[in-house]
């Protein structure tokens, strides 16, 4: 991988943690709920993180007049979202467990209300969202293993997007072969 890849993408995963940081203290600094809302963690952030993998790509194809090996495109996008994801779960991991760990339990209180919330509209029997709820109160959501486990989960989800990216973005410099 050449070095100019690498730095961009660096550069860009840098970016990506310094808005899913933002993101996160600016919840915790205005509304605990933002940190909870449906659509804020469940689609507009991964839409964020994916937009920020397809620009590292694009920057490091245009570095190369065009032309991006199935490597450097999912290297690139790769090395972009698991540098943002890493430092935004430290960021995470740090203010709820060291700075305001009285944060953490407040947030897992909204989560189990919105869990209710969603599992009873959704018509779940009382049974399941007693079993939903027990689960999520005898997690330590924002525990440094649990934390690390989450930060895995989306590596791996995010890893097979940028599969797909890489995939879509390559294009072999017919020169080179």
């Amino acid at each position: 991988m050449e070095k100019s890849i690498k730095s961009s993408a660096i550069n860009y995963g840098l970016y990506l943690g310094a808005v899913l940081s933002l993101f996160t203290v600016i919840g915790y600094a205005i509304n605990l709920e933002l940190l909870v809302n449906f659509w804020l963690t469940l689609l507009i952030l991964p839409i964020i993180i994916i937009a920020f993998g397809v620009v590292s790509t694009a920057k490091s194809k245009s570095l190369f007049d065009g032309f991006l090996n199935f490597k450097q495109a999912f290297s690139s996008y790769f090395i972009t979202v698991a540098i943002g994801i890493l430092i935004s779960t430290a960021v995470s991991v740090i203010l709820f467990n060291f700075i305001d760990p009285d944060a953490a339990i407040t947030l897992k209180q909204l989560i189990v209300e919105k869990t209710i919330n969603i599992m009873e509209g959704m018509g779940a029997p009382a049974e399941a969202v007693a079993e939903g709820i027990e689960k999520i109160e005898n997690q330590d959501t924002f525990g440094i293993g649990t934390q690390l486990k989450s930060l895995a989960q989306s590596l791996v989800f995010f890893a097979v997007i940028g599969l797909i990216v890489a995939a879509i973005m390559k294009k072999n410099n017919p020169d080179a072969e």
